[in-house]
């Protein structure tokens, strides 16, 4: 499976994954995404943002995934704009 190198950027993936940290991850093509998972997908609300967050719902075709920070002020993730389409996905972290 291809590869892809992400740098992690901010901090709501803290304490887990650390803003500048660069992670390899497998190109996202139809795999099974798991809950505790890491996603790198395209913001819902705007296509030049990539973001990286744990999935924690598996529903169907639909992702809720989460920041790792405790701070719930930290992280624009499904708390914001509700679930993610898989077909958003972009790659799975390794």
């Amino acid at each position: 499976m291809e590869k892809l190198h992400v740098t992690i950027r901010g901090t709501s993936m803290l304490p887990s994954l650390k803003d500048g940290q660069d992670i390899i991850c497998t190109v996202y093509c139809g795999q099974e995404i798991s809950v505790g998972q890491v996603v790198i997908f395209t913001h819902p609300f705007d296509n030049n943002i990539t973001a990286a967050k744990r999935v924690k719902i598996v529903d169907e075709d639909r992702l809720f995934v989460e920041g790792d920070n405790p701070d719930p002020l930290s992280s624009d993730d499904s708390h914001n704009f509700g679930y993610i389409e898989i077909s958003s996905v972009i790659a799975v972290a390794d």
